[in-house]
């Protein structure tokens, strides 16, 4: 990835402009990049003890992640659905949500976007709170019937025990009940008129924006993927399972 000009030289707020990318690799390595902005990145990485080339490196390598398609992941194997969607859920909890709820409560409001960010603060921690426990529960409960389901197939359940547990908590009764955290957005959508912001708003408002709208685009990707692959694939698993299991049944 090129840079206008001499990187190590350059302002952290414009190279932040240039990319809104960097603030979150700056995040990655406990910067945060509205604390520095008319600051020089070799004077801020001295600070903190920081090689700019590991930037810019690490820059480089998140420009070039590029995520399976439904197509690709739809050809592999359930369980290699179930750690894609474990790795994502980690990347979320681990550097997305902390990276927003840096800059949520970080960020000095600007005149104008007093009242915004006050709200954006009492809102943002209660849909980290429940964005986390429903992916706790996604994976007590879904992730670990595909487990069983699994289990079932090798042969490492006795059949009447195996027939018990196909029994209770269908995956039908799961994908039913399963929620769909793009409405858990709506009321930041509201707040931010759909990301709306004037040419001219702080930078520190434009990463935040992009962030929680590439956030929310995130979302909707993986719930579909949930939706359309994960379950449809589970469902079969289990009625393969269950059919073995009472052929087995009526065998003996």
């Amino acid at each position: 990835m090129q840079f206008k000009g001499d990187f190590e030289k350059a302002s952290v707020g414009d190279l932040v402009s240039e990319n809104y990318v960097f603030a979150a690799v700056l995040h990655y390595f406990g910067i945060s990049f509205y604390q520095y902005q008319t600051d020089s990145l070799e004077k801020v990485c001295h600070k903190h003890k920081v090689n700019p080339r590991q930037l810019a490196s690490q820059l480089e390598s998140w420009a070039q992640q590029k995520d399976p398609s439904l197509e690709d992941l739809y050809l592999n194997p359930i369980e290699v659905l179930v750690a894609y969607l474990k790795k994502k859920h980690y990347y979320f909890v681990r550097q997305e949500l902390p990276f927003l709820s840096n800059l949520i409560s970080g960020i000095k409001p600007e005149p104008g976007y007093e009242t915004l960010m006050t709200d954006l603060r009492i809102m943002f921690p209660l849909f980290v709170e429940d964005f986390i426990h429903h992916i706790h529960e996604e994976e007590s409960r879904l992730f670990k019937r595909i487990q069983l389901l699994q289990d079932i197939e090798e042969g490492e359940f006795r059949v009447h025990d195996a027939l018990t547990i196909l029994e209770k908590d269908p995956v039908q009764y799961l994908a039913d009940h399963h929620e769909i955290h793009d409405d858990e957005m709506e009321g930041i959508r509201k707040l931010t008129k759909d990301y709306l912001l004037e040419e001219n708003a702080p930078l520190t408002m434009k990463v935040l924006y992009h962030e929680l709208q590439n956030f929310e685009k995130e979302l909707s990707i993986h719930a579909k993927i949930e939706d359309e692959l994960l379950f449809p694939k589970a469902v079969e698993l289990e009625k393969e399972a269950l059919r073995k299991i009472r052929k087995q049944i009526q065998t003996n």
